[in-house]
Order: C-alpha cells, then structure tokens, then sequence
C-alpha cells in the first residue's frame, strides 16, 4: 500500500509536487523551500529539477517513514516532523535538521526506534 502522505505530494508518475507538498505540511512555499534549500522560485519554477525532486524526497521519505511507525497517520508524523525535538539532537525537530542537511541523522533515529531501541 502506498504511503498516504506520498500519495497527497506526488503526481500520477510519481513526481513531487511541491505545492501539494507545502499545503500537505500546511507551510508557506517559502518556508518549504528553506528546508529543502532550494530558492523559493526553483519550487513553482522547476519543480521537475534532480535538486528540487531528490530534497523533497528527502522531505517526504522521513515522514513516510515516520508515518509508517506511527500506524499510517500521516497527520501525527507531520506534527512529529515539525514539533517534536529529538532526543541526541539538542532538542532540535526533524525539520530543523533536515534543514541543516542531516536527513541521514533523522533516518537513522527512526530506523533505531523501528528496530525497539529507545531514541
């Protein structure tokens, strides 16, 4: 079953969409921009990019992932993704360090709690 959130923020060939994405998270396009970092008119402009599509799958694997511990709901793991600091990470969210270009750490950190460890 596809993940619900990757259903809302991508097409029918499975390309993002960022506006769909920012309406989903329910963050200005600015806003989503400075966590993907990218300048703001790459998103509406060239959506389709390598750099614009692979940040902003990165975005959207972290909350799929989290959606998926969570039981599928996708609404808990975006709020977990915007306001939950993480433990081990100066009380700083997934956003926050996705932003800061550590994906891996927070996939990392969620990989840990799917296997039962304490994060």
């Amino acid at each position: 079953m596809l993940n619900a959130f990757l259903d809302a923020v991508t097409d029918q060939q499975g390309v993002f969409q960022p506006l769909r994405m920012s309406e989903t998270l329910r963050i200005p396009m600015a806003h989503l921009a400075r966590i993907a970092k990218v300048h703001r008119n790459s998103l509406s402009q060239h959506p389709e990019s390598a750099i614009v599509q692979g940040r902003l799958g990165q975005i959207a694997r972290v909350i799929a992932t989290a959606s998926d511990l969570l039981g599928g709901d996708t609404r808990k793991a975006i709020v977990w993704f915007r306001h939950q600091p993480l433990s081990g990470f100066d009380g700083q969210t997934a956003e926050e360090l996705i932003a800061a270009g550590h994906t891996n750490a927070v996939l990392a950190h969620l990989e840990t709690l799917r296997d039962g460890g304490y994060a």
